[in-house]
């Protein structure tokens, strides 16, 4: 056994607070991380492994990788590298596996390694896994734009990239080619329940009737003209499947909607 397999991770801990006894859930994690084969290719490739789209999804058992199936690499000595080339079909090597877990609501996660310990960035930029909490320097912020991903420290504000050594740090203030990385995940896939539902018919009636509102409104005085009846008529509307018959009504009511006469 080496000495990476002997070390056992537990829950996040932040730097001030005492730590809690451990339970261990080892079935519930078993049923979190099943393998995701929905039959996408990108995720058959990677060995199940599903690559991350918003900062929801990064979190549980994780992956870092950069370039096609290379991932970041967790040393014995705390730093990091890249390791090597993945063949089709096969993940992430057990020290190339994190645990992610979010911070409050700020769109913020910590990652700790096999070893136990949370990733950092020291005084030089240079990624390390060295910390048994988590303070500023072990919050780390995945940003999401364009369909793609640069994860950037909370306390340097600098992006994570690869030097040409294929060490691991922290240095560059802006997200280029060389910051641009993946976060995979092994974790069962939750669908988002409003997935397939427009955007202007998510919340409540008086939200779905708002956005339509705006949606056809001529804002010839720009004031928004909603109907003040009772939604009660709305609700039944939706129940029988002729609520969109049912907004227009009453948009045609106010005399505001550009297809109304």
């Amino acid at each position: 056994m080496s000495e990476y397999d002997r070390v056992r991770t537990g829950r996040l801990v932040l730097k001030g607070h005492a730590k809690k006894a451990k339970k261990r859930r080892r079935e519930k994690k078993d049923r979190e991380e099943s393998v995701v084969v929905a039959g996408h290719d990108d995720t058959l490739a990677h060995g199940g492994w599903w690559r991350a789209t918003r900062v929801s999804e990064v979190t549980g058992t994780v992956a870092v990788e950069f370039g096609t199936r290379v991932y970041v690499k967790a040393l014995d000595n705390g730093l990091f590298t890249l390791g090597a080339p993945h063949p089709h079909g096969e993940g992430p090597s057990p020290e190339e596996i994190l645990t992610a877990f979010p911070i409050g609501d700020a769109g913020k996660v910590a990652f700790k390694s096999g070893y136990g310990k949370y990733l950092g960035v020291d005084k030089n930029g240079v990624v390390v896994g060295r910390s048994d909490a988590v303070g500023v320097v072990e919050q780390w912020e995945p940003v999401f734009q364009d369909d793609r991903l640069a994860v950037l420290n909370g306390s340097n504000d600098r992006f994570v990239s690869v030097t040409a050594d294929d060490d691991v740090v922290c240095r560059s203030a802006t997200a280029g080619s060389s910051e641009f990385c993946t976060v995979r995940s092994v974790a069962r896939k939750t669908a988002d329940p409003d997935e397939r539902v427009p955007t202007e018919e998510r919340g409540s009636l008086r939200d779905v009737e708002v956005n339509y509102v705006k949606k056809f409104q001529k804002f010839q005085d720009k004031k928004l003209r909603v109907s003040r009846e009772d939604r009660s008529r709305l609700q039944r509307a939706k129940q029988r499947g002729n609520l969109h018959e049912a907004l227009l009504d009453r948009r045609s009511k106010m005399k505001a909607d550009r297809y109304c006469k």
